[in-house]
């Protein structure tokens, strides 16, 4: 007799593809809380060694978001879930048993490949296995998983950490990663593959080796020296790299970058602004566990509490955007986000101390930085994906939430240049690093007032709407 083919259940449905959402990005930031402990584990390597740690997940993350929702499509959306959750387990397990740093970010960047190709299966199987009438309500669901991912992150880690030590922040993975694997061959249904057109994956390796070498030349410059052949090299190949992968991708059949989502003007801004978003926010977040370690002599649990209330305001502020119906206020949250988040990168540049202030430095400081980010990031995703038709919807929020893991690439590598040519103790380098993510929120706060101006009209404004549907 043959196998009775499994029956999908949509609360199991909904649950496996929040879980997926909130493992990836949940490991986006959790090795910020560890990485004063990576310090200690790896003496010999500085600032930018450690931060691929940090920037090899953003960037495999960024770089699979797009090809692997259309290798869902070759491979099937179940097929593809339970094979890249099985390879983010294996993955974490190799980052939790790392004899050295090489083998961790590897590790690393292997586990962000893997988390890069689990979400746009898991908004695929969401999609499909959900009804139509509970549709809008799961996608809100799964969208906020990842704000709760960044609210029990802090915690979570740092008490992993207070327990067991930094390596079990990746073993906790293993058997989440792989109950999820087993639990998407038993109880979803099966699906066929819809086409047999595999994505551009040279332009993806393409993209992800330009974003890694321009990276890499940013953020050793200083330890290299700028003059140095493998500065030069390495800022030179970066932009040679990601100009022959966008050129690639206007004449491949499945492009790593699809150009004609770009007419749409509200989808094009978003993602423009979403870069400075996430470089401020990528800063932000690994430079404020590292100051309380290493100047305030915080312990790990400590830095976790101290972390969590800024944490929790986004999840909040998340919650309360995506709540609101009109465009307008979504796309003014933008503004108003990233303006509080300015807000408090300057507040730290000007305050900042070695004696401790929690009060009402920090939790201040923190409240309105997270309350920022959860604004900002919320109106940046929803704009995104309204601007796009709903049969596209996946393919706009991979490119968006890839433009975002790059940037915060980005950020990071531009933390590590400022802790590393900063002289004058360590509070002068976290003063400049926080004035860094100041300024990255202006930037982004006065590029979102471009929202408000004007849409133009006509039969140009008709044509731009008509190219992404």
């Amino acid at each position: 007799m043959a196998a009775r083919p499994p029956i999908s259940h949509p609360r199991t449905v909904l649950l496996l593809a929040c879980g997926a959402v909130f493992l990836a990005y949940l490991d986006t930031t959790v090795v910020n809380v560890a990485f004063p402990q990576l310090q200690d584990s790896y003496p010999d390597a500085g600032v930018a060694d450690l931060s691929w740690s940090i920037t090899a997940y953003a960037i495999l993350f960024a770089a699979w978001l797009v090809p692997a929702g259309r290798l869902s499509d070759v491979v099937g959306r179940r097929r593809q879930y339970a094979v890249s959750t099985a390879g983010f387990a294996l993955a974490s397990g190799v980052c939790a048993l790392a004899p050295d740093l090489l083998t961790l970010i590897v590790a690393r960047a292997v586990q962000g490949g893997c988390a890069g190709a689990m979400i746009p299966a898991a908004l695929a199987i969401l999609l499909h296995e959900t009804p139509a009438e509970r549709r809008a309500r799961a996608l809100g669901l799964w969208g906020a998983s990842g704000s709760l991912a960044a609210a029990a992150g802090p915690v979570a880690g740092s008490l992993l950490i207070e327990a067991v030590g930094w390596r079990s922040v990746f073993l906790v993975n293993v058997p989440l990663a792989l109950a999820m694997a087993w639990c998407a061959v038993r109880v979803l249904s099966p699906d066929q593959p819809r086409t047999h057109r595999l994505p551009d994956l040279l332009g993806t390796a393409m993209l992800a080796a330009g974003v890694a070498a321009l990276v890499m030349g940013l953020a050793h410059g200083e330890t290299w020296g700028w003059a140095d052949g493998r500065t030069l090299l390495s800022v030179l190949a970066g932009p040679v790299l990601l100009a022959a992968a966008l050129l690639r991708s206007r004449t491949h059949r499945a492009p790593v970058v699809e150009f004609d989502l770009w007419r749409s003007r509200d989808f094009s801004l978003a993602n423009l602004i979403a870069f400075p978003t996430a470089a401020g926010m990528f800063a932000w977040l690994l430079a404020t566990p590292l100051f309380l370690a290493t100047v305030w002599d915080y312990s790990v649990l400590r830095t976790g509490l101290a972390i969590t209330p800024g944490a929790l305001a986004a999840a909040v502020a998340a919650i309360a955007v995506g709540r609101l119906r009109s465009r307008e206020r979504q796309r003014a949250a933008i503004s108003l986000g990233m303006a509080l988040f300015a807000a408090n990168g300057v507040w730290l540049w000007l305050a900042l101390s070695e004696r401790p202030d929690f009060l009402p430095l920090w939790l201040g400081t923190g409240l309105l930085g997270g309350t920022g980010l959860g604004l900002a990031l919320t109106g940046l995703n929803t704009t995104a994906a309204v601007a796009v038709p709903p049969i596209r919807f996946a393919t706009g929020t991979g490119l968006h939430n890839a433009i975002r893991q790059v940037g915060g690439a980005f950020g990071v590598a531009g933390l590590a240049i400022i802790a590393t040519a900063t002289a004058g103790g360590e509070v002068r380098a976290f003063r400049y690093i926080f004035l860094f993510t100041a300024v990255s929120g202006a930037v982004a706060a006065l590029s979102g007032l471009a929202f408000r101006l004007p849409v133009r009209s006509g039969r140009q404004a008709e044509t731009e709407v008509s190219a992404v549907q």
